[in-house]
Order: structure tokens, then C-alpha cells, then sequence
């Protein structure tokens, strides 16, 4: 059996298209939320994260802390800490009341994170960075940061479900089909001109 730390590495173009799936599903995720009542936005469903708030700012705050974690991998346990603590303090639910709230803290990280990706070349995925007791490939780490968000947004569509709201869907698959959609129109427009 091949050990999984030597797997290969997605490409960067892959990177970018999972990071583009990542913030469209995100979106998708945030706007189903507008449609609920403030009062169901915050009401405690006793999940991982007691409301749909709670989770939407737990997937971004994890995106954050992974970002940084990226830019600057912390070297000693007390490092993390500041940077776990960081995260609480810029990420608190109780600071991010509503849904234009957490779509605004939500923006600036995309904006950062998409810079980051934009960066990113091959020979930087397959550079490992201090994780817990051994190193693991960056580009493994951004995979995983995308699986989790994907994993609370599963959460979050189960709220919306309780909540008596309709959830979006964010498969990959409706994010390439409506990605051939869009590209068909937009050649549609040039044709037309």
C-alpha cells in the first residue's frame, strides 16, 4: 500500500477550480440563509453548532485559520494558540448577528484566500508545512480545508431542513454544469455582438 502523504499533489489549475467551487458553494450556502427569519438564523438546533449562524461562522473562521495557517505555518504550540485565539476574536457569532454580517467578514477572507490561490504555483502545493507531529504537503492541507467546509455545509443545509427553509444545493457537479451554462451564454453575448 502507498503511503498517502506521497500521493501526488493536485494541480494548480485544480486547486483553483476547488477553490472556486468552495466560495460558490459557500455563497449558495449564505444566500439559502437570507431567507430565514433573524430569529431562525440564531436559533439553537443543539448541532455541532447550535444555529445556522454559528456554523456559517465556523466554516469561515476555519477558512481564515487555515489561511493564515498557510502564510505563516506556526511553529511552537503557543504560536497556534494565539492564532486559534486570533480566530475566536475576529470570528465570535455573537459579533457577526445576521447574515449581511457574516457575508461582509465572509468577503474579506474570500479576498484574501483568492489572492492566496492566485499565488500558488505546483512546486509550492507539494511543500510540507508543520502539522502536529509530522509535516503534510500543502496542497493535501487546502484539500482538506475544502472538505471541511463542505462537511458543515452539509450541517447547515440539515438546519435549514429543521428550520422548515429550503436548502440550496452545492454539489461539485450543479457547480460545473452551471459553469458550462454560464460559459455557453457568455459566448452566446460575444456571438451576438
Amino acid at each position: 500500500m502507498q503511503d498517502r502523504a506521497s500521493v501526488a499533489i493536485m494541480t494548480k489549475s485544480e486547486i483553483q477550480l476547488l477553490f472556486e467551487y468552495d466560495r460558490w458553494a459557500n455563497n449558495r450556502a449564505l444566500q439559502a440563509a437570507y431567507a430565514l427569519s433573524a430569529e431562525d438564523f440564531v436559533r439553537d438546533l443543539r448541532g455541532s453548532f447550535p444555529s445556522v449562524r454559528d456554523t456559517l461562522v465556523h466554516i469561515i473562521g476555519g477558512e481564515w485559520l487555515w489561511l493564515a495557517y498557510w502564510k505563516e505555518p506556526p511553529i511552537t504550540p503557543a504560536s497556534l494558540a494565539d492564532l486559534r485565539a486570533q480566530r475566536e476574536a475576529l470570528f465570535s457569532p455573537d459579533m457577526l448577528t445576521n447574515a449581511a454580517k457574516v457575508q461582509s467578514k465572509w468577503a474579506e477572507v474570500e479576498k484574501e484566500q483568492t489572492e492566496f490561490v492566485d499565488r500558488i504555483t505546483d512546486e509550492l502545493l507539494e511543500n510540507k508545512l508543520p502539522f502536529r507531529t509530522t509535516q503534510v504537503k500543502l496542497g493535501h492541507l487546502m484539500q482538506h480545508m475544502a472538505n471541511h467546509s463542505t462537511y458543515h455545509r452539509g450541517q447547515v443545509a440539515l438546519m435549514m431542513r429543521q428550520l422548515n427553509a429550503e436548502p440550496t444545493a452545492t454539489d461539485f457537479h450543479v457547480f460545473l454544469i452551471e459553469g458550462q451554462h454560464e460559459a455557453a451564454a457568455e459566448h452566446q453575448i460575444l456571438v451576438d455582438q
